[in-house]
């Protein structure tokens, strides 16, 4: 139920029987024209350039060619009120009022479905937030945490399906300063150790709490040899951490549907069965790699390497698979997981990394090409930096977790709905400012809370007239009238499901809470005419509410409540 599309369609009809008249001619394959909303100093509904694209095929001036195709749209379209022909050709349409009834009940009965554009159904795996588990998650992970899931939201709203996935990378270095890190707590707690000075090891205090809770399942731990319970200590440290991660993730409403690890692809052998995909295909050979960017000539030492021939599908260098000890890298790594991936089947796959992971796109890019064979499509989004304000300035919490602000910290400080909306209100691809005292405001300044202000106010007309809001609304259209200012909202609202294809067609979830706080800033100030003319108001103690409000704002509370829900923000009813 997208208008600008379903006109698109229907203009190409109309001019198909306009052509069988020999009034005017176009390509067989003419489908390029727009139908958008016209700018706001024009009245009209909707806009074509259908009579700039065809001028030119037709010998024609565009003016003149929009004058013939408005003469013979006003016969074919019942619907149509009047047509404006403006400069440089283009033609603005409105639309008579029995059309507005009609897309409004329309609208009623999608109800939840509107703005959803069902089609063909494909398959994504969407990868997001994979830290590294050897703490909670910081601000930077939550920005990537919300874009994931809100774009999993997305796709499943338009019918697709979709595995959220976590890549746990507990394998490597990072992983055994981690558990020495826990060990050393520990014998800090049980033995009075003072914890080593090590740049290597994880100084938070979230190690001292995993530390604990070891000792409270195990308090007969044997410290005396390390070694002796290094695989125990290993397994309850990721355990004890996966488990803030997913408590972290809980707190902003995020929920992954499985979690790979690393470990488990090493222990298969599956680094080695991909690199044999790899080799079977010549993509895998001996040779040395020039030194790194960067790096001083005098301290490269060059060597022979197990390399990736990812130059052949795009990348900048081969990339080597084997480190200096043999063992595999991190890079080897991940293409066992991607593989890993691939051979379950997914249409798409979508990769959501943070800010320092932009270089990392074209191997991994290069690597699905490879062992897809191009069939699988790999799309990366890179969630860039947050910076925190307040008051203008730069704002630094509590970093009791270590030395960065958690997603703890943040949602302790505004709550998880502001968390959600402000995360999302910039381009992934951008920097965001995180500003405190905005988000916290009860103001237009604060978009997430206008939004919601605006359901709020939408149940209280429905609770005055005793009427729940979610449920069906039976009324008689007849002699509905909407006036201007309803019109205005519902060419708006009419946008909604446009608003939806191209956030999907683009992966771009920034799009849903631009047009939410867009359209209840139009409901807002249509509310506020009501101060100063008794006749705009939606509660008047004379009179009951007009049945054209009570549709319009049926209307409205849908496209908020399907929105708010992708975004996975609460709509409160009352505030």
């Amino acid at each position: 139920m997208n208008l600008f599309t379903d006109y698109q369609k229907k203009l190409l009809i109309a001019l198909k029987e306009i052509k069988k008249k020999n009034i005017l001619d176009f390509p067989e394959n003419f489908n390029s024209h727009s139908v958008e909303l016209p700018p706001k100093e024009q009245s009209a509904d909707i806009s074509t350039n259908i009579a700039m694209l065809l001028a030119k095929y037709n010998k024609k001036n565009p003016l003149d060619l929009a004058n013939l195709i408005k003469k013979e749209f006003l016969n074919i379209f019942n619907e149509f009120d009047k047509i404006v022909v403006a400069k440089p050709g283009f033609l603005n349409i409105s639309f008579k009022i029995d059309f507005w009834k009609d897309y409004v009940n329309q609208i009623i009965k999608f109800n939840l479905k509107f703005g959803s554009n069902l089609g063909l159904i494909k398959k994504y795996n969407i990868e997001f937030v994979s830290a590294n588990p050897t703490g909670p998650l910081h601000v930077g992970h939550c920005r990537g945490a919300i874009i994931g899931d809100v774009l999993s939201n997305l796709l499943k709203f338009n019918g697709h399906n979709v595995t959220k996935e976590y890549y746990v990378n507990d394998y490597g270095n990072q992983i055994k300063n981690f558990v020495d890190s826990v060990y050393y707590r520990i014998l800090e707690l049980k033995k009075e150790k003072p914890f080593p000075i090590d740049e290597n090891l994880y100084p938070g205090e979230y190690i001292i709490d995993i530390a604990k809770k070891i000792i409270a399942k195990n308090n007969t731990i044997d410290l005396k040899s390390k070694d002796n319970i290094y695989k125990q200590l290993e397994k309850d440290s990721l355990d004890q951490s996966i488990m803030l991660i997913k408590e972290n993730l809980t707190s902003i409403g995020v929920s992954h549907d499985n979690f790979v690890y690393e470990s488990s692809l090493i222990k298969n052998n599956e680094v080695q069965k991909t690199v044999k995909i790899l080799e079977d295909n010549k993509f895998v050979y001996k040779g040395k790699l020039p030194p790194p960017k960067g790096e001083l000539t005098k301290s490269w030492k060059p060597r022979d390497q197990l390399l990736f021939k990812s130059t052949l599908f795009g990348d900048d260098v081969d990339r080597a698979l084997h480190k200096e000890d043999n063992s595999w890298t991190y890079f080897a790594g991940d293409l066992a997981y991607h593989s890993n991936k691939i051979n379950r089947d997914y249409d798409f796959l979508i990769n959501v990394l943070g800010a320092d992971h932009t270089g990392y796109i074209k191997r991994i890019s290069a690597a699905v090409k490879a062992l897809s064979k191009d069939r699988t499509k790999l799309i990366c989004k890179v969630s860039q930096l947050v910076k925190l304000f307040k008051k203008g300035k730069p704002f630094k919490m509590s970093k009791r977790k270590g030395d960065y602000v958690t997603v703890e910290d943040l949602v302790r400080e505004v709550g998880k709905d502001s968390v959600r909306f402000i995360m999302l209100n910039r381009s992934n691809d951008v920097e965001l400012d995180f500003d405190f005292q905005k988000v916290t405001e009860k103001s237009k300044e604060n978009p997430v809370f206008y939004v919601q202000y605006a359901y709020a106010r939408i149940n209280s007309i429905f609770r005055m007239e005793n009427i729940n809001v979610e449920n069906d609304l039976s009324i008689d259209t007849k002699n509905i009238i909407f006036n201007e200012h309803e019109i205005e909202i519902l060419k708006k609202i009419s946008e909604w499901p446009k608003c939806v294809e191209v956030s999907v067609s683009k992966l771009e979830p920034h799009r849903l809470p631009y047009y939410l706080y867009d359209l209840s800033t139009l409901f807002h100030s249509y509310w506020n005419l009501g101060s100063t003319n008794k006749d705009l108001r939606f509660i008047h103690k004379d009179l009951n509410i007009k049945n054209s409000r009570l549709l319009l704002l049926k209307a409205l509370s849908i496209v908020i409540k399907n929105g708010m829900t992708i975004l996975g923000v609460s709509t409160p009813k009352s505030m």
